[in-house]
């Protein structure tokens, strides 16, 4: 059997994929439907903490940041009292992208543990949980 480390990061490359290629189909790049995911839920998050919560560079979330403005998908805004950050809304075409992308997210996730039970499901996400939050050196409660 696999080594662990291995089956994790292939199942993810695996997931990866096929999300990428469906979000390509709607116009997407590598990147953006994480922070459509993000921001769908947490609008007028600033561009550090986007890349805290996706655990991605700060200045690569820059330039996915910058595309997806250009793409008409966010817009960025000062907020009263705060000139030095801009944080991030989005535009009615991000909104429609990001509800486009909950059922790739679902029908993806549907697919990958198609084999699992409903508690098998629990214990696995659970499980995943406790390997971030240990990675990221926090304490599970």
């Amino acid at each position: 059997m696999e080594s662990m480390h291995f089956l994790l990061m292939k199942a993810q490359l695996l997931l990866q994929r096929r999300i990428y290629a469906e979000a390509a189909e709607l116009g997407l790049s590598p990147g953006q439907p994480k922070i459509l995911e993000y921001l769908s839920s947490h609008e007028g998050s600033d561009q550090k903490t986007i890349a805290a919560y996706c655990e991605i560079e700060q200045a690569t979330v820059g330039s996915i940041l910058l595309r997806m403005e250009n793409s008409g998908l966010i817009e960025r805004r000062q907020q009263p009292g705060n000139r030095r950050s801009l944080f991030v809304y989005l535009t009615e075409n991000g909104r429609r992208a990001a509800k486009s992308l909950e059922s790739v997210f679902t029908d993806a996730e549907q697919e990958a543990l198609q084999e699992f039970s409903e508690d098998e499901k629990e214990c696995f996400r659970s499980s995943l949980d406790k390997i971030c939050c240990t990675l990221k050196g926090g304490i599970k409660k």
